[in-house]
């Protein structure tokens, strides 16, 4: 220890202590105070957004909720660009979108405009799971605004969605579905979250950033025999993709592994301090919306369904396969599911209406001023039996003919035939081919 002297305001060191370690403990004492003072400004801040945002909620104007949708073209009918597709031939009822109950899991850059796009369809019911909160650093994306910073992401959702149409049924879960105490519960929701209780929910979205909760998604669904979709954007922020799980019928999360899990590399092991993913509104936007589309499609049984799709920004890329289940999945559930639906199943293939009744209807040729015809399918199969029968003689011709020349053959060659019978030819008891050949010749 050294003691520090001052004359005036110049301190003195003692001759073993540089002025630069001086400094240096100096600016450290100073950034402790700023970092301080920084948190305390933040802590206002939100507690001004938090009071703003709060005001902004109860004075914000609420419709009422709607009973029924309609189809009629009013500015106060929030329904009426939706049933257009009713009325234009694309959906057989689209009313029917108020009867499904669809999970979410993970309210972020995906999850929370694939909630918003489902609650302005008019679905159901939603369930939204997350266990994170709201941070001024997610407002690169879409959805969540500034004064809710600090809010669970779920109630945060829930307080938009409420607003954007009180029609639909909203629930919200804040807890990590990964951990032994919340799976149980989890799992019951799929079994029996569904619309008026007591049954499944139609559809769970996974739009989570990490492996261990897909695994718990998937673990719960191949149980439960659950269709989910799963959804993910790369870390370089500029590819993603959404995949459509039937278990037992395509391919579950765990029969083919991201790469860095099949190399046993632990995912933990790849974040570092102070270093995050790549984040776009774009990509999280289209990726959501190929999502929420693909739902659509499913829950009311319109246009081809994706099993999977890809989409690659940098050279609009948009891959799509169907992929089978590996026999040798290491999910115990999977190979399970997979024995109850062996050869039960077979990819669907969407026929439009309009091509399904070109098909079906008759074809008519209209005015036939050449006075053109085709023959009928009877005179057809009688000119194949006369052909057949033709080719038939024709094979035996060559040996009867071979028989008459070694003077052997007992049948009428000639009138068959219609070839003259040849003169009669010295031959010895066996003929040669040459001989043969000569009296061919001689015909």
């Amino acid at each position: 220890m050294w003691e520090r002297g001052f004359r005036g305001s110049t301190p003195t060191f003692p001759p073993d202590c540089s002025c630069h370690f001086w400094t240096m403990s100096l600016e450290a004492t100073n950034e402790k105070l700023q970092a301080k003072v920084n948190a305390l400004l933040l802590q206002v801040q939100k507690l001004e957004m938090e009071a703003s945002g709060s005001s902004k909620q109860s004075t914000a104007p609420k419709r009422e909720k709607i009973t029924q949708m309609s189809s009629e073209v009013v500015d106060t009918n929030p329904y009426s660009r939706l049933m257009a597709l009713q009325r234009m031939g694309i959906v057989e009822n689209y009313e029917n979108i108020r009867d499904f109950t669809v999970m979410i899991v993970g309210i972020g850059g995906i999850g929370s405009v694939a909630a918003e796009m489902l609650t302005r369809c008019g679905v159901g019911k939603l369930i939204m799971f997350d266990y994170d909160k709201v941070e001024i650093a997610n407002m690169n994306r879409l959805f969540f605004q500034p004064y809710q910073a600090g809010m669970t992401k779920t109630d945060a959702a829930k307080q938009t969605l409420e607003t954007i149409n009180p029609d639909v049924v909203f629930d919200a879960y804040c807890y990590d579905i990964t951990s032994s105490r919340n799976f149980d519960h989890f799992q019951n929701l799929i079994k029996n979250g569904g619309l008026g209780g007591n049954k499944s929910v139609d559809l769970v979205l996974s739009c989570v950033d990490n492996y261990a909760a897909r695994i718990t998604i998937n673990t719960a669904c191949n149980e439960l025999d659950q269709v989910w979709m799963e959804s993910g954007v790369s870390e370089d922020a500029v590819s993603g993709h959404i995949q459509t799980m039937l278990p037992g019928r395509t391919a579950c999360f765990q029969c083919v592994p991201p790469l860095i899990i099949a190399q046993g590399i632990d995912e933990s092991t790849l974040k570092r301090e102070g270093v995050c993913a790549a984040s776009l509104p774009t990509t999280m936007g289209i990726v959501a919306g190929l999502l929420v589309q693909n739902v659509l499609k499913y829950l009311l049984e319109f246009g081809q369904v994706s099993y999977y799709l890809g989409y690659n920004a940098l050279n609009n890329y948009f891959p799509s396969e169907i992929v089978r289940p590996n026999v040798e999945c290491v999910s115990r559930q999977c190979r399970s599911v997979c024995k109850k639906w062996e050869g039960k199943w077979q990819p669907a293939v969407w026929v439009s209406p309009a091509e399904r009744a070109r098909h079906e209807e008759p074809v008519d040729h209209g005015d036939n001023e050449w006075g053109i015809s085709m023959d009928s399918d009877g005179e057809d199969e009688e000119a194949n039996e006369k052909k057949q029968q033709q080719e038939e003689r024709g094979g035996g011709m060559e040996e009867d003919l071979i028989n008459a020349l070694n003077g052997s053959s007992t049948a009428p060659v000639a009138a068959a035939t219609s070839v003259p019978t040849p003169p009669p030819v010295e031959q010895e008891d066996e003929a040669s081919l040459e001989d043969l050949m000569n009296a061919l010749n001689g015909l």
